[in-house]
C-alpha cells in the first residue's frame, strides 16, 4: 500500500507558506522549486487546498497565504484533500470477483470490515496532528 505524493507535497506546500508568506511572495514557481516538481503540480494541489479554504491565493500581483491558521489545519484535512478522498478511500477493490469461486464470492466479506477499520485508524491519528506540529519541527 502506498499513498501518492500528494499529500506530503501538499503538507510541505502548507507548511513553506505559513513560514514564508509574509517574508517572500509565495507562487507556484517558488513551491516548485522547494519540492523540486513540476509547477502543473503544484497548481493542481494550490487549487483543491484553496477549495478546501486552506490557502488564498491572489492573482495579479500574485502571492498564496494560509486562510487558517496552522492550528486549525489537521493532517487528516490535508490527508484528504490532496488525496481527493471522498467515498473512494484509501483502499481501492478489484471491482468483479468470479462469484463462482468461493474466494472470489466471500473477498469482500472477508475484507471490506477490515480495510474500513484500517483506513479509520490511520485517519483518526492523522485528526491529532496539526500543520502547526509540522510548522514547529522546521527549523528557518
Amino acid at each position: 500500500m502506498q499513498i501518492s505524493s500528494q499529500f506530503t507535497i501538499a503538507i510541505h506546500m502548507l507548511a513553506y507558506i505559513a513560514l514564508y508568506q509574509d517574508k517572500e511572495k509565495v507562487t507556484s514557481d517558488v513551491l516548485s522549486g522547494s519540492i523540486e516538481v513540476n509547477p502543473v503540480i503544484i497548481r493542481r494541489l494550490l487549487s483543491r487546498l484553496k477549495g478546501a479554504g486552506m490557502i488564498t491565493v491572489h492573482r495579479g500581483t500574485g502571492g498564496t497565504f494560509m486562510a487558517k491558521k496552522p492550528e486549525e489545519i489537521t493532517l487528516l484535512d490535508v490527508y484528504l484533500t490532496a488525496e481527493n478522498l471522498k467515498e473512494e478511500g484509501l483502499f481501492r477493490f478489484h471491482e468483479h470477483p468470479n462469484p463462482k469461486c468461493p474466494v472470489g464470492r466471500d473477498i469482500h466479506h472477508a475484507l471490506d470490515g477490515r480495510l474500513h477499520e484500517a483506513q479509520k485508524a490511520l485517519e483518526d491519528k492523522l485528526d491529532t496532528f496539526t500543520l502547526a506540529d509540522v510548522k514547529g519541527d522546521i527549523h528557518v
